[in-house]
């Protein structure tokens, strides 16, 4: 699996979210990534649906407050990153 990568909805964003997407992408991917790298770091056994709730608790405590209000991601995402990290299929 290649590094993780956070691509935001167009159609989703108000006008103002629209003119920063290239900021916004960024700073969310960089989020995770080093989110993944933690979570990856210290995993231990735990369940899926656990390491799920971790990465987007981790990727969440990287971001502005406000950023990490309206960051609501795609789930089955998160969650295909984190079965990658129990099957050892990252880094």
């Amino acid at each position: 699996m290649s590094e993780p990568h956070v691509t935001l909805d167009p159609s989703g964003l108000d006008p103002v979210q629209q003119k920063l997407r290239g900021p916004l992408e960024e700073q969310l991917t960089s989020a995770l990534q080093a989110a993944t790298d933690r979570v990856r770091a210290s995993y231990a056994g735990e369940p899926v649906e656990q390491v799920c709730q971790r990465l987007l608790d981790e990727t969440r405590a990287g971001l502005h407050p406000d950023i990490a209000a309206g960051f609501s991601p795609d789930m089955d995402e998160f969650c295909r990153i984190a079965i990658a990290i129990v099957r050892g299929e990252l880094g």
